[in-house]
């Protein structure tokens, strides 16, 4: 009987943090692609757009008028997905499956940097500082407003994840509601703490795996690795391995310098893969609020990037690019390790300043 080799063999792999598996299928990269490719996003753009909508000093969508602002900016979303208290009363369900919960909360818009032209992986590490000085303030005011359950903080970067401006920003939606997929890893850390690992590091288990060939970069306090279960051809998940972590608020000033340079060598090794404008969707995982509730302790800080692209600059993974992924459970190609292997080869030197 042959050796399994995950390198060549098809196989399932569980992710605990959702307890969803990914078909993972090596001996598929080979295979020809005739499909839809994409343009990738243009970088001839201007230090100051005009037009831009997220420029300092420009008029916005809704009318307001930006300040002329030199470093990181932030502003409640002229287009909110929720909007702020008062909410109605929860209606009669007219069948149990048939339910309905009002929500309120509030959207902001973090713009990163003045400048139109840039992007994360071309900031200065400084620059990411202040943008993680900005992430802890709005948790902490959003966190402390009266109903305010999650603070979730991301980004889309690049047209082909919906991105409606190259503006380098963010976004913050705090809800009174925790969403579903932290409040799934959640519910998967707290059994997990219980069952298997009843201390108050539990959730740091995750990360201890780091050691295989899923590695990305590492620093004093960060790792940055492609889970074992990575959906994404690309995927990295980013977290502190020294000591048990809930939230961004409870991070020393060693630890926010120390994430801002890890960001800056995720992403500049993302841009290096296809000598492109890498585009991704990120997003901040932490401990609910508010910070009283010693019950969400169980939560342990950490960042996913999910990025599209798949073999180049102009193709990208559907995730229903089969009717198996769409109706079964996600598949790749591609191994996590594969993947970590060619991340680990780019350089931490900006392609354009090569």
């Amino acid at each position: 009987m042959m050796d399994f080799d995950a390198d060549t063999h098809p196989h399932r792999r569980l992710n605990p943090l959702t307890n969803e598996f990914i078909l993972v299928s090596p001996h598929r990269t080979k295979r020809p692609w005739l499909g839809q490719t994409e343009t990738p996003q243009s970088l001839d753009l201007p230090t100051y757009d005009p037009a831009c909508y997220l420029c300092p000093g420009n008029s916005r969508s809704g009318g307001q008028q930006n300040p002329v602002y030199e470093n990181t900016h932030t502003f409640v979303n002229d287009f909110s997905a929720v909007l702020p208290p008062p909410t109605p009363p929860t209606p009669v369900a007219p069948h149990p499956l048939l339910t309905v919960n009002p929500v309120h909360g509030a959207c902001d818009v973090l713009i990163f940097h003045p400048r139109h032209d840039l992007t994360l992986a071309r900031l200065q590490v400084p620059d990411i500082q202040q943008i993680i000085a900005e992430w802890i303030r709005i948790y902490h005011f959003r966190g402390t407003q009266d109903g305010i359950k999650y603070v979730q903080i991301f980004e889309n970067k690049g047209a082909i994840m919906g991105c409606s401006n190259p503006h380098p920003h963010g976004q913050v939606w705090s809800l009174s509601e925790v969403p579903t997929l932290p409040g799934t890893e959640l519910e998967f850390l707290r059994r997990y703490s219980i069952s298997e690992a009843p201390t108050s590091n539990a959730p740091r288990e995750i990360a201890l795996p780091i050691e295989g060939g899923r590695v990305v970069v590492k620093n004093d306090y960060w790792v940055a690795l492609v889970p074992w279960w990575a959906t994404w051809p690309f995927e990295i998940l980013l977290l502190p391995y020294t000591r048990h972590i809930p939230s961004i608020a409870e991070l020393s000033v060693e630890e926010q310098s120390s994430l801002a340079e890890i960001l800056s060598k995720v992403t500049v090794r993302y841009d290096n893969l296809f000598s492109c404008s890498f585009a991704y969707s990120m997003g901040i995982h932490q401990r609910p609020t508010p910070v009283s509730d010693d019950d969400e302790n169980i939560a342990h800080l950490h960042v996913h990037f999910s990025p599209p692209l798949l073999r180049s600059a102009s193709v990208k993974k559907f995730l229903v690019g089969s009717s198996f992924e769409l109706m079964a459970e996600a598949q790749r190609d591609l191994t996590p390790e594969q993947a970590a292997t060619r991340l680990r080869a780019c350089s931490e030197k900006h392609y354009l300043n090569e």
